[in-house]
């Protein structure tokens, strides 16, 4: 029965949206604007331990959409999972929180970000597919290149 006790668990346990927000400060003048706007894509991850074995996983995409200086308007959309994950190996565990996780998050925010665009009479905006796996290898060379104890948050 002990063998039981350390069999690895990684189960999401909810998906949901955290935080979202639209503005579109320069409405209704800027909307009589003919030229192509300027699309500006912001990502970043974020982990948290919420309880024992408990780990909440967000990705944020902050989408900046400007005709000249002007912002014709501005999508922030925060996505979160909460996994449970016991008895993972340490050496594992960074993976399926930088990697696993947020693969599994990102298409509910891809959708999201296209929804509300549409939503507020923009064409969609489609956020181009991520490869996480080379997100974490960058982050871990930089850290490793800083020097141990140092740590970089994206």
């Amino acid at each position: 029965m002990a063998d039981q006790d350390q069999t690895p668990v990684f189960q999401l346990q909810r998906m949901y949206l955290k935080d979202l927000s639209l503005e579109q400060p320069n409405s209704p003048q800027i909307l009589l604007e003919q030229q192509q706007p300027q699309v500006d894509i912001q990502l970043a991850m974020g982990a948290e331990n919420v309880a024992e074995g408990v780990v909440e996983v967000t990705v944020t995409a902050t989408v900046t959409t400007k005709l000249a200086d002007k912002v014709l308007f501005l999508v922030e959309a925060k996505q979160a999972g909460i996994f449970e994950m016991r008895n993972i190996p340490d050496d594992q565990m960074q993976g399926i929180v930088g990697v696993v996780c947020p693969q599994m998050v990102y298409p509910y925010l891809r959708a999201i970000v296209s929804d509300v665009c549409t939503r507020a009479g923009f064409p969609p905006i489609l956020l181009a597919e991520v490869n996480f796996q080379a997100m974490f290898e960058q982050q871990q060379a930089a850290q490793a290149q800083a020097g141990n104890g140092s740590t970089t948050v994206n």
